[in-house]
């Protein structure tokens, strides 16, 4: 008999086996200590979440979100105390990034992924390139702009990146990073900082689009939120404890993989089959 047969439904995908089971909570941890650091955790989890069988693709989005705010939350948390962030930027940047999001999400089951996927690939290599070749950046904070236009700028970053969390979502942290890095001239930590109050606004505006739909399932992402709490909280007293450069190298790893990952799914959907 399955371990989950007897449980309420909603709770469990009916398929879900205690190996899988492990397997999705230890992909949560590392998820949590990577969102902690840099962002970019869900590349791990929400590819994890979709090997379920028969969980759809907005179930599986929505119960990622719904784990993954509990990793925001404790990394947002432990960085407030620690690193300080300035919150006159981050909570405005949030608020907008919460409303973008629950747009995004709308939208989420509407659109195919396939026509986003392409874009985020020449947006990483980008992103990869610029922090490559400018190894002096994110090193301290010089704020490039003041006043209004720093916080019309950063709203506009929440708005434009809350969105695509709720389309897609992979990715929003390390897409958070280096917008505060590039466009405001935050330094690594101060970024990391800031972009997980942002990110857990973001997956909050998420969530409320998904859970009046019933897309999330309840037991199964609370056990994966204990599991990105876990992770998060390493995650985050590491960053702050080795500082700028230990994220820049963190930031680097994760964007290669984050190209990998997402340059097979677009080759294997859009250049594989006309080869065939």
């Amino acid at each position: 008999m399955d371990l989950f047969e007897q449980l309420p439904d909603g709770l469990f995908p009916e398929d879900l086996t205690p190996g899988l089971l492990v397997l999705l909570l230890l992909a949560a941890a590392a998820a949590g200590w990577i969102d902690a650091v840099v962002g970019g955790g869900g590349l791990l989890q929400l590819p994890a979440l979709l090997l379920v069988p028969g969980l759809s693709p907005v179930q599986a989005l929505a119960t990622n979100k719904l784990g993954s705010i509990f990793g925001t939350a404790a990394s947002s948390l432990t960085y407030y105390r620690r690193a300080k962030p300035d919150l006159w930027t981050a909570a405005p940047m949030a608020g907008i990034a919460l409303l973008s999001s629950f747009g995004g999400a709308s939208v989420a089951a509407l659109l195919p992924v396939a026509v986003f996927k392409p874009i985020i690939v020449i947006a990483l290599v980008v992103v990869a390139a610029v922090t490559l070749l400018r190894p002096s950046l994110g090193a301290a904070t010089v704020l490039r702009h003041s006043g209004h236009r720093h916080y019309g700028i950063a709203a506009l970053l929440g708005g434009a990146i809350g969105f695509y969390d709720g389309i897609l979502g992979p990715g929003t942290g390390t897409f958070l990073v280096i917008a505060l890095v590039t466009a405001l001239g935050y330094d690594f930590l101060q970024a990391s900082a800031k972009a997980k109050i942002v990110n857990f606004a973001t997956n909050l505006g998420a969530l409320l689009f998904f859970i009046p739909h019933g897309s999330v399932l309840w037991g199964l992402g609370l056990l994966l939120g204990v599991a990105n709490i876990a992770g998060s909280r390493l995650g985050s007293r590491m960053a702050i404890a080795r500082g700028s450069r230990f994220i820049r190298i963190a930031f680097l790893v994760v964007v290669a993989a984050l190209i990998i990952r997402v340059g097979f799914d677009v080759w294997n959907e859009n250049v594989a089959p006309l080869l065939d």
